[in-house]
């Protein structure tokens, strides 16, 4: 619970105001059954329909007032919800961003998405249930019982005991609820990533014929879901006959002993009608607080993982001293660094040391899983060095806030993912307030021309991903997006993959009028990428096997030698 308190406390005014509305309407709800037992006491005992009419008024008044309370409470109580649902989902994706990879992969995207949008919509609809019919139980109960023991003594008392009765049934099916929703919350966690990864990787499916397996594995999943959703809608359906045949036992029995109470002048005709629809109000708030409080163990579960996202400690923690401006050459530099992933037994990178210069390019080269894009990563502080540190003009990475350090950093991923809507909106990700000509030359610069031929130009319409584009077209527009921004360092994370040689070329000269006044590192695949790097940087297994140009390496780096060979035999020189 101190996880939404922090959230109500800014709406306590509005919280207050609806729960006085909520009893005002309850109090209304129970002053309606005692004018209609005076008014059918008043016509049995012949009194003037003045009279009747009177008692008649005032009950068509206050059931007025009460439907409106009703309405005003509902339409309240809603958007307290609303308010609170919107905050949380707002603190979650605020907590996201502070989030590493790492961080991620502790709870993994599907549930994430299940916890900012299915885990939040439960705790809404079980805050604007427990406002309503939960709330007011407690107030119901005491003034329904004691309205019946004013009118008579073996009434209230009667009704007290049933009262008892259907909380006592009511609190052992809810402990069973509660291992139920924890189940199914995990169970619907667990299809959202079979979903995911069937959608995302159907091509892959199909191409393997794995549409049976695929099949199968999505069925189990879902019955596993099922059956624990069978199972709690079992409950309610028990608590809901069980509350039912509560209040018609209750009825009988109130009408047996109240008709003999009335025969011998112990209690009059109207009163009976009195306790009756007491009884059915007291029992029926009791009913659908049992309802809802059913789902007050999915609710705490859902509570609970947010809680979980909330008050996660990120990996990666923000400094605090502003980024300082310099004009020394060393723009970024790696200071016998290394780094090892938390669940590795060895180091991804080993005493890393190079700088990235002013108005120069630094290249990394190296085999499949040498640690090339994780130097990115380390720089963009998506992860932390293990050892050594990393300086932007000489000041620790660590000690600069993360949004600062990236306002310096220009990056272009490994995957060049782009946003729905058009391709002016993707590139002003660079630079909100970027030009139409700053667009225009950032696209000529990364030879994207054909942005030009399309309908509507800039404007062109963008598909979630990209998908409406080429794996070359959708990099090209990455690149424009990155050139947008005016930075001291451009990184670009094997950008260049999906471009043939000719373009390759015409982008790297282009580049480099550009960048002229920005360090620049590429990590690349193909050696005809980097031939004309200021730098090289190779590395295998994690370490530094050489660095200097291209030409120093081919004559001192047996492991520069050896990539260049076997590009050059399976002519990745030459296209």
């Amino acid at each position: 619970m101190k996880t939404i308190f922090p959230f109500l406390k800014p709406y306590r005014a509005q919280f207050a105001l609806v729960m006085l509305i909520v009893l005002a309407d309850v109090g209304g709800s129970l002053l309606v059954p005692t004018i209609t037992a005076n008014m059918i006491n008043l016509a049995v005992g012949g009194e003037s329909l003045e009279k009747i009419i009177q008692q008649g008024i005032w009950m068509l008044g206050i059931s007025v007032v009460s439907g409106g309370l009703t309405l005003l409470g509902g339409w309240m109580c809603a958007k307290l919800s609303a308010n609170i649902g919107r905050d949380l989902r707002t603190a979650v994706y605020d907590k996201s961003l502070q989030f590493s990879s790492a961080d991620f992969e502790t709870f993994g995207t599907a549930s994430m998405i299940t916890r900012t949008l299915n885990d939040i919509n439960v705790i809404q609809q079980s805050l604007v249930n427990f406002i309503q019919m939960v709330l007011p139980v407690p107030v119901m109960c005491v003034m329904g019982i004691l309205f019946s023991f004013r009118i008579n003594r073996e009434m209230g008392f009667l009704l007290l005991a049933a009262t008892v009765l259907v909380l006592l049934a009511a609190m052992l099916i809810i402990r069973k609820a509660a291992l139920i929703f924890e189940k199914l919350q995990g169970f619907l966690d667990r299809m959202n990533v079979v979903l995911r990864e069937n959608l995302t990787g159907v091509r892959v499916i199909r191409a393997f014929n794995k549409e049976r397996h695929e099949t199968k594995r999505m069925k189990k999943t879902f019955e596993d879901y099922a059956d624990s959703a069978i199972s709690a809608n079992r409950l309610f359906a028990g608590l809901d006959c069980m509350a039912a045949v509560s209040i018609n036992i209750c009825i009988v029995a109130i009408l047996y002993l109240g008709g003999n109470r009335v025969g011998s002048g112990a209690m009059e005709i109207g009163d009976i009608t009195a306790v009756t629809e007491y009884a059915i109000w007291v029992l029926f708030y009791v009913m659908m607080a049992q309802m809802v409080i059913l789902l007050v163990p999915r609710a705490m579960t859902c509570l609970r993982r947010i809680s979980d996202v909330l008050t996660h400690t990120p990996e990666i923690t923000d400094g605090t001293e502003a980024a300082q401006e310099t004009s020394g050459e060393d723009v970024i530099r790696f200071d016998h660094v290394s780094f090892c992933f938390d669940d590795a037994d060895e180091n991804t990178l080993s005493d890393i040391s190079f700088s990235c210069k002013r108005g120069q390019t630094t290249a990394v080269i190296g085999g499949t899983g040498s640690g090339k894009s994780t130097i990115a990563k380390l720089i963009l502080r998506y992860h932390d060095a293990t050892d050594g540190k990393i300086t932007l003009h000489g000041q620790d990475i660590r000690q600069i806030p993360q949004r600062s350090l990236r306002s310096h950093i220009s990056y272009v991923p490994q995957k060049a993912w782009l946003f729905s809507g058009t391709i002016a909106q993707n590139l002003r990700y660079g630079k909100r307030d970027a030009s139409e000509e700053e667009i225009r030359s950032a696209l000529r610069t990364a030879q994207a021309d054909f942005v030009f031929a399309l309908p509507g130009g800039t404007g062109a319409p963008v598909a979630q991903g990209g998908t409406n584009f080429s794996g070359g077209q959708r990099q090209r527009i990455s690149i424009a997006r990155a050139l947008v921004k005016k930075a001291d360092l451009f990184v670009f994370d094997d950008s260049f993959s999906a471009l043939d040689f000719k373009t390759d070329a015409a982008l790297r000269r282009a580049l480099e009028e550009e960048t002229r006044e920005s360090a620049v590192l590429i990590i690349a695949q193909r050696i005809s990428t980097i031939l004309h790097a200021d730098q090289i940087l190779v590395l295998d297994d994690g370490k530094i096997a050489g660095m200097g140009t291209h030409e120093e390496l081919m004559k001192t780096c047996r492991v520069y030698q050896d990539i260049a060979n076997s590009q050059m035999k399976g002519g990745g020189q030459n296209g």
